[in-house]
């Protein structure tokens, strides 16, 4: 009888067994409990590659925000052990001192039990679909819009009006607690982005609420919203099946694509992120958060950028977008729907904590993982559209009250759905062109040290 490598027990000619009650198997016993270890390591791996990947910092900041394993933990300040803890906590109490202070000198807490909507549902329902709306916007590129207005208007019958200036009554503090969070940690973004799509965004979303959400009945602004976002999240699985794609930190060669028009030199990079922002300011009018997603499509289709960048930049972008919102509907056209202050109220302690910690965890997600919560919303939010606004069914055959013309929401949603997977389809091919010719620039530059290199090497 010998041991094999594998940790087994075996018999000379024939396979011992165990004769005692448990009826456990001498042979493979060890073997067993190997594989069982040998699986649990590869689980914690996975976990570990998916979920637990570590942060993208900004140059410099590793040693300042990530514990280093090779670096003395006495050579660290205060700010260095615990900035990611400290990013997290400050925001979330900041606004919950505010928030006891306001609700309990106007003794507003009678705000929770109160009820509103077409479903007359207590305020409260509210709160609790923020627990998990927060923690979406801070760790993905969805807003918290992209949970807060199909629930509220779908589920709930609440006005898309209501919805959408709660969206960035709520976003105003939700989600400028999650960029905080990722600003005092140091994850890296995208800035040329911020910039851009922050001033294309700043003029979208004015125009929008001026020229755009008017014009549009509820159920036009639900469908609308989801199937644009749809053929985006179909676009952006279509081009993650190849995992091991190339992606960047930034916009490459910004600075160096360049158009003359008139004699001026354009960064046309630019051009087009401020065309994003601009159309996703529009949609930030109509349903509380687009900006995020549309410069998150640019960045990922188009210019290859890391969905690890991506996100934490559109966050910070959603932030300023919804402020700008937020103060547009309050002081240049009238003010918020008044029933948005009442879930407004009753939501602020939730997402100050949910949306940086969403923003904390999902700085340590794997890129794939932040592109499949985006799947997931986006699908999620497409089939609760279809079960609730029924776009092709009549007001007067069950559909929406305001749905007289089914057949031209339909088609027209339909439509708008096709023209969308077109466009980013679009989108993917000239990524992938200009990522041929950024990987042609890489190889020359590469040849190019090599022969210099040479050249330094041979004797004088």
């Amino acid at each position: 009888m010998g041991v094999d490598v594998n940790g087994s027990v075996n018999a000379s000619t024939d396979r011992l067994t165990s004769g005692t009650a448990s009826g456990f198997e001498v042979d493979g016993g060890c073997g067993k409990q190997g594989k069982c270890r040998a699986a649990a390591a590869a689980t914690g791996q996975w976990v570990k590659k998916y979920f637990w990947e570590g942060q993208h910092l900004a140059e410099g900041a590793a040693k300042g925000t990530k514990l280093s394993e090779d670096e003395p933990e006495g050579d660290k300040t205060f700010l260095q052990r615990h900035r990611r803890v400290i990013g997290f906590v400050l925001p979330g109490l900041f606004f919950h001192v505010l928030w006891w202070s306001w609700m309990g000198s106007q003794d507003l807490f009678h705000l929770f039990g109160e009820r509103s909507g077409g479903q007359d549902i207590p305020r409260y329902y509210m709160s609790i679909t923020m627990l998990f709306g927060s923690m979406i916007a801070g760790a993905t590129s969805e807003g918290g819009a992209s949970v807060a207005f199909p629930v509220m208007t779908l589920v709930f019958s609440i006005l898309p009006a209501v919805a959408r200036d709660f969206s960035f009554m709520i976003q105003s503090v939700g989600m400028t607690s999650a960029a905080f969070t990722i600003l005092f940690m140091r994850v890296k973004i995208e800035l040329h982005s911020l910039i851009w799509c922050t001033i294309g965004g700043t003029a979208g979303i004015i125009f929008g609420l001026e020229e755009v959400a008017p014009q549009l009945t509820p159920s036009y602004s639900k469908m609308y919203f989801v199937v644009i976002w749809f053929a985006f999240a179909f676009s952006l699985y279509w081009l993650n099946r190849n995992h091991g794609r190339p992606v960047f930190d930034e916009v490459p060669d910004f600075d160096r694509d360049v158009i003359s028009v008139l004699g001026w030199q354009i960064k046309w990079k630019a051009l087009v992120l401020l065309g994003f922002g601009f159309m996703g300011g529009v949609f930030s009018a109509m349903a509380g958060s687009g900006i995020d997603i549309c410069s998150f499509s640019a960045l990922t289709l188009l210019f290859r950028v890391s969905e690890k960048i991506a996100t934490p930049t559109s966050v910070i972008l959603m932030a300023i977008n919804t402020c700008v919102g937020f103060a547009y509907r309050e002081f240049a056209m009238g003010g918020v729907q008044e029933d948005a202050w009442g879930f407004f109220a009753v939501c602020v302690p939730i997402v100050v904590i949910g949306a940086p910690l969403g923003s904390l965890v999902g700085s340590h997600f794997h890129r794939l993982v932040l592109a499949g919560f985006v799947y997931v919303t986006d699908t999620a939010q497409l089939v609760l559209a279809l079960i609730v606004v029924k776009p092709w069914l009549h007001a007067n055959d069950g559909g929406k009250k305001d749905n007289d013309d089914p057949t031209h929401l339909t088609l027209t949603s339909g439509a708008i759905l096709v023209a969308g997977a077109i466009f980013f389809k679009l989108m993917e091919m000239a990524g992938r062109k200009l990522l041929d010719i950024q990987e042609q620039r890489m190889a020359e530059a590469e040849g190019m040290q090599l022969a210099k290199r040479k050249v330094d090497d041979e004797p004088v």
